[in-house]
């Protein structure tokens, strides 16, 4: 089953050991001075989302981008303030998500708290593919997340090196924001994504739950008309 949402897709960014630590050395320096406490979040809008088989099309001002292999959490009924303990109550299933991005974090000091909204909501950047239920997966804390470029796998990561798990993830979200029935939450990505180029074929696969594939092309260019 694919799960396509209605309403609102939200990520989280350094919810991973390795992407936290790669980046902790920076966070006590301005312009944010102590690390982040609460989770950090972004948007990929509604023009971002494509399905399983969609072209990602990469405009001429993007040489590459990384596949950004995640987990999106799905709701069967509105979360908000809800506790660790009753978060996948919540919770209605999971998908796989890829979370494209045009790399920004190769900067000396990056801004970790900046929301990277140009290198994340491009059209068709965030393609979204097989569902599940949660009664089929009731572990969302025993998955491996693989990414692939032309079917070489290039990085694995796993639910069990989130910092916060997800029923915790779901709780402190929901502590100032509703998550309601068609929100996606995704849990965001491990350090060093794989990147990939027009002409690759990217794809995603998450145990338990499916595979999600998408070819990168290049975005037509439109010229002007001559006078």
């Amino acid at each position: 089953m694919l799960f396509f949402p209605t309403r609102t897709v939200v990520g989280a960014l350094l919810e991973f050991q390795g992407a936290w630590q790669a980046l902790e050395p920076v966070m006590a320096q301005p312009p944010h001075l102590r690390p982040p406490v609460h989770p950090v979040l972004y948007i990929k809008p509604a023009n971002t989302w494509a399905r399983h088989g969609d072209p990602v099309l990469l405009p001429p001002d993007v040489a590459e981008v990384e596949v950004g292999a995640t987990l999106g959490i799905s709701f069967a009924r509105a979360a908000s303030r809800v506790s660790a303990a009753q978060a996948l109550e919540f919770v209605s299933g999971y998908c796989v998500v890829n979370d494209v991005t045009v790399p920004h974090l190769d900067a000396p000091k990056p801004a970790l708290l900046r929301p990277p909204m140009r290198q994340k909501c491009r059209d068709g950047f965030c393609p979204i593919g097989p569902w599940v239920s949660a009664s089929e997966l009731p572990d969302p804390g025993g998955l491996e997340i693989r990414s692939y470029v032309n079917g070489e796998l290039r990085q694995r990561s796993h639910t069990a090196h989130l910092r916060r798990g997800v029923a915790q993830l779901v709780a402190d979200v929901s502590e100032f924001m509703t998550l309601a029935p068609g929100d996606l939450l995704l849990i965001g990505v491990d350090t060093q994504p794989a990147r990939a180029r027009v002409g690759d074929h990217m794809a995603v696969e998450i145990d338990g739950i499916g595979r999600l594939e998408n070819p990168l092309h290049a975005e037509a260019v439109t010229l002007p008309e001559a006078a």
